[in-house]
């Protein structure tokens, strides 16, 4: 069977401040540094403390969706609580807002009539740096169908009222240290860790760690973990 998604961590130096701004944003329920699954986000986003610096670009950014609220609002309550405009690169005539929070990770607010977001939750999509071979590797460790296979990008998707995954395909850009964001699995049979462990190295992972908190690589390269419980 597929692992579960368990959740996502995001690395912060004040994960406190940064729980704090995001839970404002995503009006998602707190405990601890960790936001709880709700209407804006079907798994929990945790928080914890790095010393490393920001080092940009970012392997993995969010997509925020204006299918409940209009982009202009979405915009304006994320600059009230602190985040700040940000240009990575993008054109003037592109519909999408990008933004920085408070410790300078951008996310774009999409803007309202997305067909690709189209019924999906506020956070609609975490949008990945990556190759076909990391999305075909993700949607067969998760049993995630794939949305989208073209050109050498791709998307999974677990429902469609649900956030998706996607890669942007190459080329791909320098990774600069550890990723700020990555996610961690829970196995379907938490007593049996070695088993889940072997299917995602035949899947293509690498091992890094092993414990009862098991790191892992995906085909690309980034850093994931495994665990026998939520």
């Amino acid at each position: 069977m597929p692992a579960l998604l368990g959740g996502v961590t995001v690395l912060a130096s004040d994960p406190d401040a940064q729980a704090s701004f995001w839970q404002r944003l995503l009006g998602l329920e707190r405990r601890g540094t960790t936001l709880l699954p709700g209407p804006a986000f079907p798994f929990p986003i945790t928080f914890e403390a790095t010393a490393e610096p920001l080092v940009l670009p970012s392997q993995t950014h969010l997509h925020l969706t204006s299918n409940a609220s209009t982009q202009e609002e979405t915009v304006a309550r994320a600059v009230g609580l602190g985040a700040s405009y940000v240009d990575v690169g993008q054109q003037p005539d592109e519909d999408h807002v990008v933004l920085a929070d408070p410790e300078g990770n951008a996310f774009c607010v999409i803007e309202e009539g997305n067909q690709w977001l189209a019924g999906t939750p506020l956070l609609g999509e975490l949008a990945c740096d990556g190759t076909r071979e990391v999305g075909v590797f993700w949607s067969a460790a998760l049993g995630w169908p794939m949305v989208h296979d073209q050109d050498g990008e791709t998307a999974i998707q677990q429902d469609p009222a649900g956030p998706k995954i996607a890669w942007g395909g190459p080329p791909l850009d320098e990774r600069l240290g550890r990723n700020r964001v990555h996610l961690h699995l829970v196995a379907d049979d938490p007593d049996d860790l070695d088993a889940e462990v072997e299917r995602l190295v035949a899947l293509g992972a690498t091992l890094r760690t092993r414990g009862t908190d098991v790191e892992l690589a995906d085909p690309d390269g980034n850093e994931f973990h495994l665990r026998g419980s939520p």
